[in-house]
């Protein structure tokens, strides 16, 4: 991941492209991304002759492609986006296509690192995953899910790894889906298998698997759980130790389980989307404590505020002290702190943003199609655009707007008390 440190932090306000000519000058302009240290916005444009490419800032890449579609940035600042040329696809990276190609690619990811970008791909009607421009050895029947090692040394993917017939209902309870790290199934083959996920080792790999008709239960490192449950939800691994955690059903309601061993003693309607800390030793996931309410468990204690539409995942201060969510109710968003809302409510919000000491929220909401920054609650006055989520600088005292106002994109750094 590119460090935030040497990014330009000067108070200072740079006007990098005109956003508006570029949708003028061109046929279609279907999205915008901006990279992480906000010096440059890229725009995936149609070309008059209906080819695609990219624009960054004021130049456009070399080459133009048949397709192109899910322009990301990475955490390091490359610059990707799936695309298409000659009936064959492939991963293009800032301009450059990767020199495999494929019947069809999707689902790119990145490391936590940011030194890996991986996708799924289909080539001769078999499946697998490809990490950095290379394949893995071994295809399968089908593919369902992936993930990448915080490292970007290894991958790990949900497999097909026997053949099917149309309605083979037997052979599909003989288990025909397992887990593949780095294109290697495990020696065992389990009914369904979803979700695998590396633990901070790098090592562990756990996924949620279905053992028979109405059985699930977790597989770690190819070791199933002793424990049977009605369901179960995505794992996650707790950092330093390789067990791994996941909400699990047992006699019609949910708990959170560790190693197949119950982790927390109360029960919910629905749980999932569990986190842990920054500094590994609190667990916080979102929970339906009654039918058709939603809120956040933070170490087994449920907010004493619910709300009726949706709460999206936890978010943990870098202190680990505090839990923040964007939550949904009569139709309307805001945001929670360690259980109070805000006061404000908005037609949209996004994920709240912590400054390092955890002492400030940030969070990017909109009203009347405009975008603003919220902070602690309180609206400020600026508003724009287009507008990306805020990013504080290391030491928590300055803050980094990315926004479009009157039709040019703007990186801005202003000191944290100037945001009003």
């Amino acid at each position: 991941m590119t460090n935030r440190q040497d990014w330009d932090w000067q108070i200072n306000n740079k006007i990098l492209a005109d956003t508006a000519k570029i949708e003028n000058d061109q046929k279609r302009v279907d999205e915008l991304a901006v990279s992480p240290d906000g010096e440059k916005i890229a725009a995936l444009i149609q070309k008059e002759d209906n080819s695609f490419t990219v624009q960054t800032n004021d130049k456009a890449w070399e080459e133009s492609f048949e397709l192109l579609w899910y322009l990301r940035y990475a955490p390091d600042g490359r610059l990707i986006a799936l695309g298409r040329a000659d009936d064959e696809w492939t991963l293009i990276v800032g301009g450059k296509p990767w020199d495999e190609k494929f019947e069809y690619v999707w689902n790119p990811k990145f490391s936590a690192s940011g030194n890996a970008i991986g996708v799924l791909y289909k080539r001769d009607n078999l499946y697998g995953v490809a990490i950095e421009g290379k394949t893995w050895e071994n295809d399968f029947h089908a593919i369902r899910d992936f993930c990448i090692s915080p490292d970007g040394q290894h991958s790990a993917a949900t497999v097909q790894t026997a053949p099917l017939k149309e309605a083979d209902i037997f052979g599909f309870f003989d288990g025909v889906w397992s887990v593949a790290v780095n294109g290697k199934a495990w020696d065992r083959n389990f009914i369904n298998a979803w979700n695998p996920i590396f633990g901070d080792d790098n090592r562990h790999v756990a996924a949620e698997i279905r053992t028979d008709i109405c059985e699930y239960t977790m597989a770690s490192n190819n070791e199933i759980w002793p424990s049977k449950y009605g369901h179960v939800w995505a794992p996650i691994v707790r950092p330093g130790s390789g067990r791994v955690v996941a909400p699990v059903r047992e006699a019609g309601q949910w708990m959170l389980a560790e190693d197949g061993k119950p982790l927390w003693n109360r029960r919910f309607f629905q749980l999932w989307g569990q986190k842990f800390s920054p500094d590994g030793k609190r667990i916080a996931a979102i929970a339906s404590p009654a039918f058709g309410r939603w809120t956040i468990v933070a170490d087994d204690e449920p907010w004493r505020v619910n709300f009726g539409e949706m709460v999206l995942e936890p978010v943990f201060s870098p202190d680990s002290k505090h839990v923040a969510a964007l939550v949904k109710d009569k139709g309307l968003w805001t945001v929670a702190v360690d259980g109070k809302p805000w006061k404000e409510w908005f037609e949209m919000a996004w994920n709240p943003v912590f400054s390092p000491d955890g002492g400030q929220v940030l969070a990017k909401a909109e009203k009347n199609g405009k975008h603003f920054i919220v902070v602690n609650g309180r609206v400020t006055n600026k508003m724009y655009e287009r507008l990306w989520d805020p990013v504080f600088s290391d030491d928590g005292k300055k803050i980094m707007l990315r926004y479009i106002d009157d039709g040019k994109y703007h990186r801005q750094v202003i000191p944290v008390g100037e945001l009003r």
